[in-house]
């Protein structure tokens, strides 16, 4: 029961740090961190989603396991309802506050890369056996490396890679996130498909961890298969760069290297070390994630269309701290009081016993 509770810890510290890295409180002054890679490469904010991800398939194992993994007409449509329902609220974050032309509505998003691969995944592990499921995830990484290299020329630069190609025609450029002056959308509807494997392997992580009663074996088992998808996603990265914007196949195994190496840690802190007290505020936070991700936004987002004089009230409260603090710190202060603000939120819900399911 104990290695559940690490990964609700992994899921609390996920949430945690999505905050962390939304909300600086301002872009021009962030460390290094908590920035994403401009383009090839991996730094620590790169390793946020795909953890999300990675959670959302391991949610899925406990949820499906009730129903013996059976695939009937009941599950299906809840399966579509609650991945409809999670773009939906995508869509109406990029929406908000409703000032935005339709014709300039980005489609893509967080939470519309989640809902997508929630469904594909879900139909996958309701219809595969766990050797088909491992089969599943190789073909499709292999195939969408080999999908990247039909473009000839730079087939991994930002500016002529298939990803863009294909959202452009299926999106068109006014539908897409803008870098600079270039339509890319880093949560684009092709470099979604990988997306799915991000899920898959953390649905498989922890069926097998599940497994294992000795405390130790699952700790030693979780550092064998990180070092595993390491050595394989470092050999592969000399030919096929990390990339999170283009979700790359090396970047998949790579982050999940990362989250088996981080879910290790939280089953050797909770389950060897018995510091689950010390853990309690990262089980709080991951109690309500997708209705604190969405509350969160909705806040920050808020803070944009108040005015406080000639600035919106966001550019006002930085520039508050910016008067005591030099500005790296003082953004990183803004971020953090907004991860504890949540996290009072989260504690508010949990203490009243209210989750909010999809």
């Amino acid at each position: 029961m104990s290695r559940y509770i690490a990964l609700d810890a992994f899921r609390g510290l996920t949430i945690a740090l999505m905050i962390l890295v939304n909300t600086p409180g301002s872009w021009d002054f962030v460390y290094w961190p908590l920035m994403h890679a401009n383009w090839h490469g991996v730094t620590p904010t790169d390793l946020v989603f795909p953890f999300f991800l990675f959670i959302i398939g391991s949610a899925m194992f406990f949820s499906f396991r009730k129903t013996s993994f059976a695939l009937t007409p009941q599950q299906l449509i809840r399966v579509i309802k609650r991945g409809g329902i999670i773009f939906l609220l995508g869509l109406f974050l990029n929406a908000y506050p409703f000032v935005t032309p339709l014709e300039n509505l980005r489609v893509m998003g967080v939470l519309q890369r989640i809902g997508i691969a929630y469904i594909l995944a879900s139909c996958v592990v309701l219809l595969c056996s766990k050797r088909q499921i491992w089969t599943f995830c190789s073909v499709l990484l292999v195939g969408y490396w080999l999908l990247l290299l039909t473009v000839p020329n730079a087939p991994f630069s930002l500016e002529s890679n298939l990803v863009r190609s294909f959202d452009l025609a299926i999106l068109g450029a006014g539908h897409m996130w803008q870098v600079g002056d270039l339509a890319f959308d880093p949560e684009g509807l092709l470099s979604t498909l990988p997306s799915v494997v991000s899920v898959l392997l953390g649905f498989e992580i922890t069926r097998m961890i599940t497994a294992i009663d000795n405390k130790k074996d699952c700790v030693i088992k979780l550092i064998k298969v990180a070092g595993a998808l390491l050595f394989v996603s470092l050999l592969w990265q000399l030919i096929l760069p990390l990339n999170k914007q283009l979700w790359t196949s090396s970047y998949v195994i790579f982050s999940t290297a990362m989250a088996c190496l981080l879910l290790a840690l939280f089953v050797y802190l909770i389950d060897i070390r018995k510091g689950e007290q010390r853990l309690a505020s990262l089980l709080v936070y991951g109690t309500n994630p997708l209705f604190i991700y969405v509350f969160s936004w909705l806040w920050t987002t808020t803070y944009l269309h108040i005015s406080v004089g000639e600035i919106d009230l966001y550019q006002w409260l930085f520039n508050i701290l910016a008067l005591v603090f030099e500005p790296y710190l003082a953004s990183l202060i803004f971020a953090l009081a907004h991860v504890i603000l949540f996290w009072l939120v989260s504690l508010w819900l949990y203490q009243r016993r209210i989750f909010v399911k999809i």
